[in-house]
C-alpha cells in the first residue's frame, strides 16, 4: 500500500515522502491516527503541485541550515556541574543544559535534537553530541564539563 505522510515519523519517513507500507499498518493506524492519507491518483497529482510549489522553500531552508550547521561546529561549550573530590559529578550532564548553553550563545536548539556521544555524563571532562538542524544536516559540537 502506498501512503503519503502528512508529518514526520521517527524511523519511518518525513512529511510529504511517498511511501510504501504494509495494508494494515496503513489502515489500522497510520490513516486513522492522521499521520498518513492513500496515495491514489489524484492525491499524488496534488502532491506533485504541492511538492513544486514547496521546492523553492525547502531549497532555501537547507542553505540557512547548512549555514548554521558551520557556525554551530565551530562552538564550543562550558557547562559547570557540582563535583566530588574525586571528579564525579552529582547528577549527570543532558540535553536540557547542552540546549541552555546553546541558547546563550545565540543558537535556538530544541533539546530533543541533541544527541549526546555518551548515555550518561557523570564525571568532568570533554564530550561531544550532535545536533540535528534540518532532516538530515547535523553539526557536531563539543563541549567541556567543569567544575564549579
Amino acid at each position: 500500500m502506498e501512503i503519503i505522510l502528512i508529518q514526520d515519523l521517527t524511523n519511518l519517513g518525513h512529511k510529504d515522502d511517498v511511501i510504501k507500507v504494509r495494508n494494515g499498518y496503513g489502515r489500522n493506524y497510520l490513516i486513522p491516527q492522521g499521520f498518513a492519507i492513500l496515495a491514489t491518483d489524484s492525491a499524488k497529482k496534488m502532491h506533485a503541485e504541492n511538492m513544486r510549489q514547496r521546492s523553492h522553500k525547502e531549497l532555501k531552508k537547507r542553505e540557512d541550515a547548512l549555514a548554521i550547521a558551520a557556525k554551530l561546529g565551530a562552538v564550543e561549550l562550558r557547562i559547570g556541574a557540582k563535583t566530588s573530590t574525586t571528579g564525579k559529578i552529582f547528577g549527570s550532564v543532558n540535553t536540557i543544559q547542552i540546549a541552555e548553553a546553546l541558547i546563550e550563545k545565540g543558537y535556538e536548539v530544541d533539546r530533543k535534537n541533541i544527541t549526546l556521544s555518551e548515555d550518561t555524563i557523570k564525571e568532568i571532562g570533554t564530550f561531544k553530541a550532535v545536533v540535528k538542524i534540518y532532516k538530515d544536516i547535523k553539526a557536531e559540537i563539543s563541549f567541556e564539563v567543569y567544575s564549579e
